[in-house]
């Protein structure tokens, strides 16, 4: 495939990685990112940089989703049983359903000619999964592979609005639940199920 590197072969893998690591170098990884970027794979969303300095310094570098998360369980070889607990695939549910939820908010941010984002702070104790930017506005969006939320769920959230002020225009909490709902304190639960056509 024209303009389309190959990636790194076995030997290379391992020539990169620290021997003992359970994972790979990070010139290694980052040689395999980028394969899989020019093959419409994975997905860059980048960092959310709000005008301002109301949330202090924030990461910069890019959060690499899956394009398709059915695509890499089928290359993966991961049928629905795999997914149970204890099962090989059982570990990599939760960033599948992590990469469903931003690629189906996504497509629907494309529509709207809003930007998806994500945000976190260097220090990594403020996230929030999905940031979708419209008109000086934000929705902020935290992904819980879950049917319930807690106050622990939505800390990062309430924090973020308290910060932006009239320019959070919602939060809420994507999870495996059946139903929608709205807490107390405003923040919204929707079931990723209803994110489909």
């Amino acid at each position: 495939m024209p303009g389309v590197r190959a990636a790194p072969t076995q030997s290379a893998w391992v020539a990169r990685s620290d021997l003992g690591r359970d994972h790979p170098a990070k010139t290694t990884t980052i040689a395999y990112r980028d394969v899989l970027s020019q093959l419409w794979l994975l997905d860059p969303v980048e960092a959310w940089q709000p005008a301002g300095s109301e949330l202090g310094r924030l990461s910069k570098a890019p959060k690499h989703q899956l394009a398709d998360p059915g695509l890499a369980a089928r290359l993966l070889d991961l049928s629905e049983p795999e997914f149970e607990p204890g099962r090989r695939g059982a570990p990599l549910l939760g960033r599948f359903f992590d990469h469903l939820v931003t690629m189906s908010v996504q497509s629907y941010a494309i529509v709207s000619e809003a930007r998806v984002r994500y945000f976190r702070a260097p220090t990594g104790d403020r996230d929030v999964d999905v940031i979708v930017e419209a008109r000086g506005r934000v929705v902020a969006i935290e992904v819980k592979l879950a049917r319930t939320v807690d106050d622990h769920d939505v800390r990062h959230l309430l924090w973020l609005r308290e910060r932006l002020g009239d320019r959070f225009a919602d939060g809420i909490v994507v999870t495996t639940g059946t139903h929608a709902y709205r807490r107390k304190d405003g923040i919204g639960v929707v079931p990723a199920a209803l994110l489909g056509p």
